[in-house]
């Protein structure tokens, strides 16, 4: 069938063409990669057919403080020597708020501390809970040390018969 006279915005088609913003609800937990389908608010089929689906792609900003690992979260937490070597007790930011960490007297440079559901919501229809916070801990060495600081670490180093250069 030959339309005589086609609409001069359709052309015949029974659909234009059109910019539409929708707000789409972003589920917590989504990753990089992954589709939000939404049902009937896609092209219009031809001759006043039904609406098809929106697929939205995400891709996920990078956070400055966390690195996402699955549902799990990577920070790092810096101290100094004589915090690792003596112990701390301080506050450590999460997604959920302040969250106290203990760092025992001792701990290393590379000391991973896992806070248990602190981590990404999971997602899923069979999956519940969130994944964990790991925090590794890096020890900072100072560059610049006043003399005072530079006789206490060569006393230090006396005391533990460490071999180390007389100036800094």
């Amino acid at each position: 069938q030959v339309i005589a006279s086609p609409c001069g915005t359709c052309r015949g088609e029974g659909r234009t063409i059109s910019d539409k913003n929708y707000t789409v609800d972003v589920p917590p937990g989504i990753d990089n990669g992954q589709t939000l389908r939404l049902t009937g608010r896609g092209a219009v089929g031809p001759r006043g057919g039904s609406s098809g689906d929106l697929y939205v792609h995400v891709r996920v900003a990078d956070h400055d403080r966390f690195i996402r690992d699955g549902d799990d979260l990577v920070a790092d937490l810096s101290v100094s020597i004589a915090q690792a070597a003596l112990g701390t007790s301080l506050d450590f930011e999460t997604l959920d708020g302040d969250e106290p960490l203990v760092v025992p007297a001792g701990s290393q440079h590379g000391r991973v501390f896992t806070l248990k559901g602190k981590g990404v919501p999971r997602l899923g229809q069979r999956r519940s809970g969130r994944g964990d916070l790991r925090v590794v801990l890096r020890v900072e060495v100072p560059t610049k040390l006043s003399p005072k600081e530079a006789e206490l670490l060569r006393a230090f180093a006396s005391e533990r018969s460490e071999e180390h250069t007389s100036e800094l």
